[in-house]
Formats: C-alpha cells, sequence, structure tokens
C-alpha cells in the first residue's frame, strides 16, 4: 500500500503531466511552430510504437484515440486554429506520451515505463529545438562550403544527386515512399528502440543515447563544415540542370552564400537509420527488415530531395561508427578496441572534411580515387562496427558466465550440510 505522502507526490505529478499536455496541445504558438509540422508531428506520433510495445493494452489505444479527439476538438471547434492533417498526428502522440507518463507514475512496473517515457521526451524536446538549432548554425556561417561539395560529386564523374532527384521527380510512387521514408526517421529509431528495450532491457541503454547524442554532436560538425545540399545551391534548375561535370574542374571553389539550413554534412538521416540498422541486430526479421528498408530509402531520399550531396552520405558512414563506438558503455574507456573505433570513426570523418576542403585536386586526379576511397570509408565503418560488437559479445558472454559461476558456488555453499 502506497503511503499518503506517495499518494500525493503521485497526485502532484499526474497534475503537471496533465497541465503540461494541455499546455501543449491548446498553446496557439506551439501548435504553429510544431504540432502541424510533418517532422515533429510523426517524431510525437512514434511515441504509440513506444508506447503499445513496451505496453500493449487495448484501454491504453482507447484512451490515447479518446485524448487524440479530445485535443482536436478543442483546437479546432473552440479555439479556431486552422485544421491541418499533420496536427492529429501530433495529438496522437502527445495523449499517447501523456498516458504513458501517468502509467509510470501509477503503475507498479514503473521502472520499465520510466525508461520508456524518458527517451520518448527526449526525442520529441531535441527534435523540436533542431530547428533553433540550424537557425543559429545558419546565422553563424552565412557562407557555405557545398562547391567543394559540388566538385567532388563532379570528381566521380557521375552527379548522383541530381541523378536521384530526376528520378525522384519522375516517378510518384517513388517519391511519396522515399519522402515517406525522410520525414518519417522516427520511426525506424523508435521501433527499434522498443525492440531493444523488450528484448535486452537495460542493454537499450547504447541505443537510447547513441539516439539522443547524434543531433547534437551533427550539430558540431554543420558548423566545421557548413553546406546546404543541392536544391538549396540550385534552386529551380535542380534537377534536370546539373553543372557539367566537364566545366567542374574549372570551378573556383570558395565559400559562397547560399539560403537554406546548413545541414548537409555529414547526413544525419542517414546516420540515425544507419545506427538503428546496426542496433537492429538481435532483434525479430520484421524489426530488422523495418531498419534496412528505411536505410535504404533513406539513403535515396537524402539525394533524391536534394538535402545532401552524395559525399554527405559516405560521410555519415564514419561519423555512424563514432556515435556507435562512444555509446558502447559495455566496455571501458580503457579498452583499445573502443578506443580505436573511437578514433577511426572520429579521425575518417575529420579527414574527409578537411581533404574536401583542401585537396580537391586529389579527387579529380582519376574518378577512381572518389569511388574507392567512398568505398573503402564504408567498408571500413561497417567493419569497426562489426569488431566492437564482436568485442561487447565476448565481454557481454564472459560477465554472464562469471554470473553463473557466482550463483553456482552460492547454491553450493547453501547447499553444503554443516
Amino acid at each position: 500500500m502506497a503511503s499518503r505522502k506517495q499518494l500525493l507526490v503521485r497526485s502532484f505529478l499526474t497534475f503537471l503531466v496533465l497541465l503540461s499536455a494541455g499546455i501543449l496541445g491548446f498553446n496557439r504558438q506551439f501548435y504553429t511552430e510544431a504540432l502541424d509540422d510533418a517532422f515533429f508531428a510523426l517524431a510525437l506520433a512514434s511515441v504509440v510504437i513506444l508506447h503499445q510495445r513496451i505496453r500493449p493494452s487495448w484501454l491504453d489505444a482507447a484512451l490515447t484515440g479518446a485524448g487524440t479527439v479530445a485535443l482536436g476538438v478543442v483546437d479546432f471547434h473552440f479555439l479556431h486554429y486552422p485544421p491541418k492533417i499533420m496536427a492529429w498526428f501530433s495529438f496522437l502522440g502527445l495523449s499517447s506520451l501523456a498516458i504513458l507518463a501517468l502509467r509510470s507514475i501509477w503503475n507498479q512496473d514503473r521502472r520499465r515505463l520510466f525508461y520508456t517515457c524518458i527517451p520518448a521526451a527526449a526525442f520529441v524536446i531535441s527534435d523540436y529545438f533542431a530547428s533553433n538549432m540550424l537557425e543559429w548554425t545558419a546565422r553563424a556561417h552565412p557562407k557555405t562550403l557545398d562547391l567543394y561539395l559540388l566538385s567532388f560529386d563532379g570528381s566521380l564523374r557521375a552527379q548522383l544527386a541530381f541523378g536521384a532527384g530526376q528520378l525522384y521527380a519522375r516517378f510518384p510512387t517513388l517519391h511519396i515512399s522515399a519522402l515517406i521514408a525522410y520525414i518519417g526517421l522516427a520511426i525506424p529509431i523508435t521501433t527499434i528502440l522498443a525492440g531493444r528495450l523488450v528484448r535486452f532491457k537495460e542493454g537499450a541503454f547504447a541505443a537510447m543515447l547513441a539516439f539522443l547524442i547524434t543531433g547534437p554532436a551533427g550539430i558540431l560538425f554543420y558548423n566545421l563544415f557548413p553546406a546546404c545540399g543541392p536544391h538549396n545551391m540550385f534552386g529551380p534548375n535542380f534537377p534536370f540542370h546539373p553543372f557539367p561535370i566537364a566545366d567542374l574542374q574549372r570551378l573556383l571553389l570558395e565559400p559562397a552564400a547560399f539560403q537554406g539550413p546548413r545541414n548537409a554534412m555529414p547526413s544525419l538521416h542517414l546516420a540515425w537509420t544507419l545506427l538503428a540498422w546496426w542496433y537492429s541486430r538481435g532483434l525479430s526479421w520484421a524489426e530488422r527488415f523495418i531498419a534496412f528498408g528505411f536505410l535504404a530509402m533513406t539513403a535515396f531520399a537524402t539525394l533524391g530531395t536534394g538535402e545532401h550531396w552524395f559525399v554527405d552520405l559516405v560521410v555519415a558512414f564514419p561519423f555512424a561508427l563514432l556515435m556507435y563506438a562512444l555509446c558502447a558503455y559495455q566496455l571501458s574507456w580503457r579498452d583499445p578496441r573502443r578506443m580505436a573505433a573511437i578514433l577511426a570513426g572520429l579521425g575518417t570523418t575529420l579527414a574527409w572534411l578537411v581533404t574536401l576542403r583542401y585537396g580537391a585536386k586529389l579527387f579529380w586526379a582519376s574518378p577512381i580515387v572518389p569511388w574507392v576511397l567512398s568505398a573503402a570509408t564504408i567498408a571500413f565503418a561497417y567493419i569497426g562496427q562489426a569488431k566492437l560488437d564482436r568485442t561487447t559479445d565476448a565481454r557481454e558472454m564472459t560477465s554472464a558466465a562469471r554470473g553463473r559461476v557466482s550463483w553456482f558456488r552460492f547454491d553450493s555453499a547453501v547447499a553444503r550440510p554443516e
């Protein structure tokens, strides 16, 4: 039985949760800035995946639906906000998050629900503030380095972003499916995180941490190499009027002012879906299929939308390795294999940024050079991640074996007659 003090605390926390949900759901500024935004709405709605995966309940589903309808009725009928389809997704996610928080307050299994509620809220909060960080980066860097990235893509003798953009424009079905994958980034993240919470419990912490720190870490690299992608650089000329490859080698490379968010180098969308694919190891085939499907479609969508150059995707691989190694908490910081993966990911990422800025002539020596360097970087990241997984698995098996020996000795001591 809970004490009177515990009941008062839980009641007060319940009041705070409901008050917060009401403030966010009925605030006009928050509605126009976030709730009707497609990226934010799907990020918020993905909370339902975590909620129903960790605590599947028809009652919770019904309460979530009721909360969604209530928010919609108040906002559209009484407050007269402009009705937007994406706002319904936001209402759904906000209702689910509130119910999940209430369950973590009152349910006996509070610990697991608490560890579900906290990352869900953190993902939503980080997504909301991401636009502010991008605006700050744009103000801090009025000029971008897109000409250097254009030069590299041209050195491949195939401007892949423009090719993907043309396919994107000519095939509506491909366009829609890839765009959904791009906007619905939170879906593979929450799917894999929920799967790991169910199967590995505390073992999901590494994935949770990696997904959370990738955004802030990416902002740092956006400031090291500000770029806004071919769509913002070429405007209406993208994707059907690329710069002639024959002229790219003579292009004067210098920082230039272009409109658009400085969020191209490296591609965080690809890094996040790559992490989701890596962390899907050991989960069901359905969860792995979702992770790989989003990885493939995101790789295409990042190019097809013109948000990224091809080299942005290449550099996302060592950057993802860096995030993966930083969050491999099962290994000590002094473990040479973990430190090697951290240094490899960071060193390769920085090496690409430096070479792209100051070594453009290297890439134009032969088309073989940029292709081999790109393929080697991707393979290097995969090998580094696989080695780290083997090291982590070996450490966990050793710890488990020691635990079994300890329990065997304890049981033997207990069973030994006096």
